[in-house]
């Protein structure tokens, strides 16, 4: 065998640091919080809101009932197992939401808010031109 051809040694750690995750360190404790306001995981004693845990656990409210239909309508009219997430924005504004307010999530110094009146048009396209006959 060459010895370019030599396998480790599992015992071997000359080359790579190998963490045991068995000795408890908890991993998400060495990277820093983070400070988007977006994270999922919630840590010990904090629960899931009432919003999130009735989705979860398949009640859903009417807000949410109505988007899962429309998400639902779009796929199958436009043939489209997975809609991309313009097409998902497409569908929020043809709702009827609108960005009315300040956002909540701290996005970094790349993203620009702004909102909008509450009856603007959705945006999404043009209106149909009238045809001259």
């Amino acid at each position: 065998m060459a010895p370019h051809d030599k396998k480790p040694h599992p015992d071997d750690d000359s080359d790579a640091e190998v963490v045991d995750r068995r000795v408890g360190i908890d991993r998400r404790l060495l990277l820093p919080p983070s400070a988007s306001n977006l994270e999922r995981r919630r840590g010990p004693g904090r629960r899931l809101t009432d919003f999130v845990k009735s989705a979860e656990e398949g009640e859903m409210n009417k807000e949410q009932f109505l988007f899962l239909l429309a998400i639902d309508t779009f796929k199958r009219v436009n043939h489209r197992t997975f809609p991309t997430w313009t097409d998902v924005l497409e569908i929020i504004r043809k709702l009827g939401y609108r960005k009315t307010m300040t956002t909540e999530l701290k996005l970094g110094p790349q993203a620009t808010d702004w909102t909008e009146k509450a009856d603007a048009p959705a945006g999404v396209h043009k209106p149909a031109e009238k045809r001259e006959e």
